[in-house]
């Protein structure tokens, strides 16, 4: 007790003797801690707290199970893996969380859809009781596996990034962890990369070498389709660890595609193209939504008005960012809910049980 009693005010001796560099200190570290609370919040569905470990018996695997994947018997191996990451410590995928694996799985069934996350402990063969893993348990293309990061950086420009001590800090590290990440899976495995809050349409292995424009200003990185060990990949990782920023949001994301992708084509402004075995995608092809117009998700269309917006897509990316704390009404005639319904039924099955339950205990 003594002990503690002195180290504390040692501590205090140094604060006061040093305050301009304490308080930087002091400031930085809490920045930091309340950015990644909130980043890590996002992942949490506010709207999904209804205590279900597991499947109930209405929501069994041969009910929801495609027969088309049931008869496969697995995935192929020819084909190029479809990669989800999640790079905090979340072990409760959400809603969205689910719905994005699903709707992969169910337009890939040939493929490996490969959910990595931080949090499951390596080594372990059981994963957490949560319905969601119950749920994706039930596709037999789908592997949910720890992330090891130290064995994802290896042999990479960004090893020695990942590795310097104080990285965790930075006031936007885990979301450029999880724009390294994709780069080096890529430029390692190759394969589909897609962020954990988008809803597949279609089969996205015929955009081979390609990535979609978000606006008319910039590429995004929620969607990337590469061949291993592609020359675009490694000047993105080279760019990562060359130009670094920690500081700026989104430099290590869309404005790093975008200036290699400049770069690459040797051009000024962003367009749908394709040059030297690279494609811009439209916007429409997996952001037909704009970011600034993320709120129509949320709106009431019709059925004709749906296939009209979605007749060119292959994914709608739903900005869980901006939208995580909107209310989804299940069911609705909305956007979301609309896509919900047809690309991952048994997440959405799952969500009309929840809301049904919690109308009965608001009664």
């Amino acid at each position: 007790m003594l002990r503690t009693s002195s180290c504390i005010l040692k501590l205090t001796r140094v604060v006061l003797s040093h305050k301009p560099c304490a308080l930087f200190i002091i400031i930085f570290v809490f920045v930091s801690l309340a950015y990644q609370k909130l980043y890590w919040g996002i992942g949490e569905d506010p709207k999904s707290s209804v205590p279900t470990s597991s499947l109930s018996a209405e929501m069994s695997c041969a009910h929801y199970v495609p027969s088309a994947l049931d008869m496969a018997g697995g995935p192929s191996p020819s084909t190029g893996n479809v990669f989800f990451v999640e790079t905090s410590e979340q072990t409760a995928p959400s809603y969205l969380f689910s719905c994005s694996v699903e709707s992969a799985a169910r337009t890939h069934p040939a493929s490996r859809v490969v959910v990595l996350m931080k949090g499951l402990a390596k080594g372990n063969v059981r994963l957490p009781k949560h319905w969601a893993f119950s749920l994706l348990s039930c596709f037999p293309n789908v592997e949910i596996l720890p992330l090891d990061l130290k064995e994802l950086f290896s042999g990479t420009p960004l090893k020695r990034w990942y590795l310097w001590p104080l990285r965790q800090w930075e006031p936007h590290f885990l979301p450029n962890l999880s724009d390294a990440c994709r780069i080096v899976l890529m430029w390692k495995f190759g394969g589909i990369y897609l962020d954990t809050d988008f809803i597949v349409l279609k089969n996205l292995h015929n955009l081979t070498n390609a990535l979609g424009i978000q606006d008319d200003r910039e590429l995004n990185g929620a969607f990337l389709s590469f061949e291993a060990k592609h020359k675009f990949m490694e000047l993105c990782m080279q760019d990562f660890v060359q130009n670094y920023n920690g500081w700026a949001w989104g430099h290590q994301g869309p404005e790093l595609l975008t200036r290699v992708f400049k770069k690459w084509c040797s051009i000024r402004t962003i367009k749908s193209m394709s040059c030297k075995g690279v494609s811009a995608l439209a916007q429409e092809v997996v952001y037909p939504i704009p970011w600034q117009d993320w709120k129509k998700l949320f709106g009431a269309v019709s059925a004709l008005e749906l296939q009209k917006l979605l007749k060119n897509t292959y994914a709608v990316h739903i900005w869980n960012k901006l939208s995580h704390r909107t209310k989804l009404e299940i069911p609705s005639q909305a956007l979301l809910a609309q896509l919900y319904s047809q690309f991952c039924p048994a997440t959405y099955a799952k969500m009309k049980q929840d809301s049904e339950e919690l109308s009965r205990r608001a009664v």
